[in-house]
């Protein structure tokens, strides 16, 4: 049956981590979860030719099918953030209707190297009227901008946060999330 703690359930925010094909929001997931992500990486094969621009990636021999997730709590404030990382492949995007159901916010990932990856991601929210940030994931060998210089390439509104992060680093990530929670009650508190 139930216990006898009088400990309220925690407040839980479902936020989705989007952004072009390898800008690194599977990493962004597993630097900040603090449970051992769900992840549906597969390998990039001979079948992704033609479809997956692999320009500017690097390395990269995986790629997510179908979402990332991962939960990070904050107990001071007893709120769960539950994180839903979207595939970036223009193939599998008929899934982020069903992935930004219930979603409070969103994190945009961008990477200089390939800043127009972003758009499709940026657009998708503004039409949803969801609240997202840009957070520009400084790669190593990447052009490095201000975020005001970001904001203006993107056409970003003025009221939207675009931030520098490194996706690898906890604390960072973290600081995305705190930035975005700030930005959604600011909108909402409107």
């Amino acid at each position: 049956m139930g216990s006898n703690s009088s400990e309220p359930f925690p407040t839980s925010f479902k936020f989705l981590i989007a952004g072009g094909f390898g800008v690194g929001k599977t990493t962004f997931i597993h630097s900040v979860s603090e449970i051992e992500p769900l992840t549906t990486e597969e390998t990039l094969t001979v079948a992704s030719v033609g479809h997956d621009d692999l320009t500017g990636v690097g390395d990269k021999t995986t790629t997510t099918v179908a979402m990332d997730f991962g939960r990070i709590t904050f107990d001071p404030q007893n709120i769960v953030l539950f994180l839903f990382g979207t595939p970036g492949q223009d193939r599998f995007w008929f899934m982020w209707d069903d992935l930004v159901d219930g979603a409070l916010g969103a994190v945009v990932l961008a990477d200089t190297r390939r800043l127009e990856d972003c758009f499709a991601a940026v657009e998708f929210f503004e039409r949803r009227g969801i609240d997202f940030l840009v957070a520009v994931n400084q790669f190593e060998n990447s052009f490095r901008y201000q975020p005001e210089e970001v904001r203006q390439a993107l056409d970003i509104k003025p009221h939207i946060p675009v931030v520098l992060c490194d996706a690898r680093d906890r604390r960072s990530a973290a600081s995305v999330l705190v930035q975005l929670i700030e930005h959604v009650m600011e909108t909402r508190a409107l």
